[in-house]
């Protein structure tokens, strides 16, 4: 079940369809769903998607949650509260295929889908349904379709907003639609807790609770003046129209990302910031990689680092200069790392993002001085795109970011010294060439086996 707020009345809201064409589509339990389709054995046991010791809960079953298990938990606090649980480790390329193959379903039944994470998005099928019939019929074709493709459920809610379909997607977890009408909307709204309203976390919800606000009935029943005194005059306003149903925002295809990062838990806390170092130049070349698949660069590096006792501390550097070269964002996040006072607690996790995102093909390549008697940038992205084909073929782990190895045999691999890395490449040997980085490519008979570019 959602973990969101419920209604406290009823759910029989009738059926008129009249005016409501905004879906919510969300995957139940979506990392759990797609290990159970891949493990048919493993169903109606409690299964918890995460690391084996450490790290945070990625997803678990709803028999799992039966025993308190939520997402974003500690693994030993859910392998404490269930503890014949059995334990998943993530696959994430498996994740991002089947994402990717849900999110066709639903384009094949609007072009108005607006993607909002891996495992949700919204559809507007005001144009959908003289072909595919009323909304509550193409939410049923979407979880046949879905299941029938993949092995695993979507809810999906069914109203006039955004909001109120999203609410509607949570009630009708798992494995459920609910449709709730426009002119039911009000009445639906009122049965919640403030908290169900979006921009309504913790602090808001305390802030209204001392002005005797506690429900969105109460909400909407307020003088509106009185709700901005308690949260401020924008965000009183904004919650004051929720909670009378108002929200004009439409579907919008074609998101933009806001920032790419990627994120990592150790498996012991480390002491050791050479090793963490290590991580941050992995993290920023994954970053810096996905920044370039999808065409864009970014302005600002943020640094996340969590102790060992669970503080967790931010920092930022704004670039002078957009960029998508995994180097540039490794060494502006190394900055930020040296900056940090950890107070002497060892690390438990690090974390890369990138933020301020634009298209690379309109931004201003204007190099600073200091990286123009430094080093050729336009080489070393160059260098960086081959690595991205290198990985395209071989995957992932064929090719890496990392410091200069110790020698290995002859007989097995074949070291280049620093020339210009170009994105030909010699089909016998696999070799690439280039400027400004050394690649070392271990040749197999059958072919590449491994890979570390040092850039």
């Amino acid at each position: 079940m959602s973990r969101g707020p419920r209604p406290t009345g009823r759910r029989d809201w009738g059926d008129d369809e009249d005016g409501v064409s905004i879906l919510h589509v969300d995957m139940d339990a979506f990392y759990a769903s797609v290990e159970l389709a891949r493990r048919p054995h493993l169903r109606g046991k409690p299964v918890i998607v995460g690391g084996e010791q450490r790290g945070v809960v990625l997803a678990a079953t709803y028999e799992a949650r039966a025993y308190g298990v939520h997402s974003a938990m500690p693994m030993a606090m859910a392998r404490r509260m269930c503890p014949q649980a059995v334990i998943v480790p993530p696959d994430h390329a498996a994740y991002s295929a089947v994402s990717e193959g849900a999110m066709r379903v639903l384009r094949d039944v609007t072009t108005l889908v607006e993607q909002v994470s891996v495992d949700e998005a919204f559809l507007d099928v005001a144009g959908a349904r003289r072909r595919l019939g009323p909304p509550s019929h193409i939410a049923e074709q979407i979880r046949r379709d879905v299941r029938a493709e993949f092995g695993i459920t979507c809810s999906v809610g069914i109203a006039s907003t955004k909001f109120v379909a999203k609410l509607a997607s949570g009630h009708a977890k798992p494995d459920g639609v609910l449709l709730v009408p426009r002119a039911a909307t009000v009445e639906y709204l009122r049965t919640l807790p403030v908290g169900a309203l979006w921009g309504v976390g913790e602090a808001t919800e305390a802030a209204l609770a001392r002005w005797g606000v506690r429900t969105v009935a109460e909400l909407a029943d307020s003088d509106v003046r009185t709700i901005q005194r308690a949260v401020g005059k924008v965000a009183g306003a904004h919650l004051f129209d929720l909670a009378w149903g108002r929200d004009p925002r439409p579907v919008q295809p074609g998101r933009e990302e806001k920032s790419i990062g990627a994120e990592h838990t150790f498996d012991v806390d480390l002491h050791d910031l050479g090793q963490v170092e290590a991580k941050v130049l992995d993290l920023a070349d994954r970053c810096a990689g996905r920044l370039r698949s999808h065409g864009l660069v970014a302005r600002t590096v943020s640094l996340k680092v969590r102790t060992s006792d669970f503080r967790t501390l931010t920092r930022s550097r704004t670039l002078a200069t957009p960029t998508d070269v995994g180097r540039e964002v490794y060494l502006a996040a190394r900055a930020l790392l040296a900056g940090v006072d950890l107070g002497g607690l060892p690390v438990r996790l690090v974390g890369v993002r990138t933020e301020g995102l634009s298209p690379a093909v309109t931004a201003v390549q204007q190099p600073t001085l200091e990286e123009a008697v430094a080093e050729n940038t336009t080489a070393r992205r160059d260098a960086e795109r081959a690595m991205d084909l290198v990985r395209g073929r071989f995957g992932r782990s064929a090719i890496a970011a990392g410091s200069i190895p110790p020698p290995r045999a002859r007989d097995s691999t074949t070291d280049f010294v620093p020339g210009d890395l170009s994105l030909s490449k010699d089909v016998s040997t696999g070799e690439y060439g280039g400027s400004n980085a050394s690649v070392r490519v271990r040749a197999a008979r059958t072919g590449t086996d491994g890979a570390t570019a040092h850039i």
